[in-house]
């Protein structure tokens, strides 16, 4: 509910249980201060929680209260205090202590696959960067991006011809260079699907630090957040539907009414999702599988068919989800495993920032990469109930753990630190780089309060 008629502005939101209304409020800490916020519905995760979001398009200089109510009482720890100032997304009003910053995101102290991605490079030689990074990987068919990071802006030159997905990069640089100050550095990106640096350790010369979306088995790339989770998270609320958390609010039945079958929509990237689907021809009773796409394998499409494009939500109607890798690893697995289905997950090379704090059989049912034993583990699941249930909550619980989305913004600025600490020459703009400049957005008032450092006090 909305009142127009007083400074204030109030977002409220009724749900019922039973006769009593649950009543969430988000409103200014001051009654002198206009509050402009859109709040979307709540999410119902069907486990007793609910996430309730919204996106601030003004600055809040004393703060937000958010209250809780059942009937007339407050619920849980209401109401909620979050001191101000509080910044929308747009405002570049950056904290001058990245430990302070840290802190107030609850940072972990250590992640696992960033210590074990820079344990290859206890020290980067940019001149050596510069002089075999272009030769190497930045020819005409070449999907890397050079950036420069000084005094908190950001500059970058495109290497090779298929760099448009720099706009994510770009995106999620500016995003953190607006919360927080970030260390001067000098690195190279790989917008590519393929981790590019297959040196070893003990090679001479060894490896360089590569940055990517995806890592393998035989790679040393610095992992970040696919771009698809980092976008879906910066756009949320602004047109993206298949976010990490609205994921969690559209999971489908409860899991007693979900049709017993496995599950999987996807394009032909890779020839066991063909298999796949003529699994599925022969075993409907176990498994509804399906292609909507031909690309790679064209000729394949007559035999196996076209399968209709369903909506994400839709696949949780489904008790287990077969992940099967891309032409990398599957960006969907992220979104599977936020929902309350059981993911069925292929062996595999490759992997994302957060897989090496899932454990096959906790957090997930393993299966074979030539997808041999898919069958036995869909059976298996259909006999053991209550464990498949059991180990697809589990994965749901730590995938909401790892993937909340200040949890991304932590991961980021620890890759960047440490690449930071390791450098062993001044990053510099080079010829050729251009400022890539903070979005303008003039509907949204942006007033900072914090105190502007330079260098010299930091």
């Amino acid at each position: 509910q909305l009142d127009n008629h007083k400074v204030v502005k109030l977002f409220v939101f009724l749900f019922l249980s039973g006769q009593t209304l649950f009543k969430v409020v988000v409103k200014s800490l001051s009654p002198k201060e206009l509050v402009r916020i859109h709040v979307p519905k709540p999410l119902d995760r069907n486990d007793g929680t609910f996430l309730v979001r919204y996106r601030m398009y003004e600055t809040v200089n004393e703060g937000l209260k958010i209250e809780i109510l059942y009937g007339n009482e407050h619920v849980a720890q209401s109401p909620y205090i979050l001191k101000g100032p509080v910044y929308h997304e747009y405002c570049e009003c950056p904290e001058q202590d990245p430990q302070a910053w840290q802190r107030t995101l609850s940072c972990p102290t250590q992640e696992p696959q960033i210590e074990e991605d820079f344990a290859s490079f206890p020290s980067i030689n940019l001149q050596q960067m510069l002089k075999e990074v272009p030769k190497r990987f930045g020819d005409e068919r070449g999907a890397v991006v050079h950036y420069t990071i000084l005094n908190n802006r950001i500059y970058r030159r495109s290497l090779g011809k298929y760099t448009d997905f720099k706009m994510f990069s770009d995106e999620i640089l500016l995003s953190l260079a607006r919360k927080v100050l970030l260390p001067d550095l000098e690195f190279y990106i790989n917008l590519g699907d393929w981790p590019l640096e297959h040196r070893k350790a003990s090679d001479i010369p060894g490896p360089i630090p590569i940055i990517s979306w995806c890592g393998s088995l035989d790679s040393r790339d610095v992992i970040l957040p696919t771009y698809d989770i980092t976008h879906s998270t910066l756009e949320a609320m602004r047109g993206v539907t298949n976010d990490l958390l609205s994921i969690q609010g559209n999971t489908g039945p409860s899991w007693i009414n979900k049709t017993e079958k496995a599950f999987f929509r996807g394009r032909d990237s890779r020839e066991e999702r063909l298999q796949l689907v003529q699994l599925s021809k022969e075993n409907p009773q176990l498994l509804d599988a399906g292609i909507t796409g031909y690309f790679f394998f064209q000729e394949k499409e007559k035999e196996l068919g076209k399968a209709k494009l369903m909506g994400f939500f839709d696949f949780f109607k489904y008790k287990y989800q077969v992940n099967v890798d891309g032409t990398v690893a599957a960006y969907r697995y992220p979104y599977l495993m936020l929902g309350d289905s059981l993911v069925l997950k292929q062996d595999s090379p490759y992997y994302e920032h957060f897989y090496v704090a899932l454990r096959p059989w906790k957090h997930y049912v393993p299966i074979k990469r030539n997808l041999s034993d898919l069958l036995e583990k869909i059976k298996w699941a259909k006999e053991n109930d209550e464990e498949a249930k059991k180990i697809a909550k589990e994965g749901q619980l730590t995938a909401r753990d790892l993937l909340q989305p200040h949890r991304l913004y932590c991961y980021y600025y620890s890759v960047l630190q440490k690449y930071a600490e390791r450098q062993s020459n001044k990053p510099e703009i080079r010829d050729g780089m251009e400022l890539v400049p903070q979005p303008d957005d003039n509907t949204s008032i942006c007033r900072c309060h914090r105190k502007r450092l330079s260098r010299e006090e930091l």
